[in-house]
């Protein structure tokens, strides 16, 4: 198939007949594309994403069932140079799935966290949050997610 840029995109795949679908755009004339290019965005419907705060510890689970979103960790102490998992509940996430993590927010100092996913199953993912500065941090971060679906 030909690769297109985005002025063309709606042209030659017939755009008109596309309709929303709350993660990305549904029709028929481009499922199978081997590229997909666009000159501005490409991402989630506000429908799709949502907003989740952690209760109790940093250890607890969050249920949060949209292809994207923001995680609000608690407020509680994390030692310096010290590791916290906890579970995603998602009934998006499949095991063939990618998890993209990002801290966004709630952080005083920046580079005093890492976060990344350790591990993905059918319904949920497993992520740690890493406090890398000489201290101790009782922050209440922001972790944004995305979940890139793989067949």
């Amino acid at each position: 198939m030909p690769r297109v840029r985005s002025g063309q995109f709606a042209e030659r795949f017939n755009m008109a007949n596309t309709k929303a679908i709350g993660v990305a755009y549904e029709d028929q004339n481009i499922r199978g594309a081997d590229v997909c290019y666009v000159d501005s965005e490409l991402g989630y419907t506000a429908a799709a994403q949502g907003t989740v705060t952690q209760l109790t510890d940093k250890t607890t689970a969050v249920t949060l069932n949209k292809a994207a979103g923001r995680i609000t960790m608690n407020n509680a102490a994390l030692a310096a140079a010290t590791s916290v998992s906890f579970t995603l509940n998602n009934s998006f996430i499949s095991p063939n799935d990618t998890l993209i993590v990002t801290l966004s927010g709630g952080i005083a100092t920046p580079a005093t966290y890492n976060c990344w996913v350790n591990s993905l199953s059918a319904g949920s993912a497993n992520i740690t949050l890493r406090n890398v500065s000489a201290g101790s941090l009782s922050e209440a971060v922001i972790i944004n997610f995305a979940i890139i679906h793989c067949l």
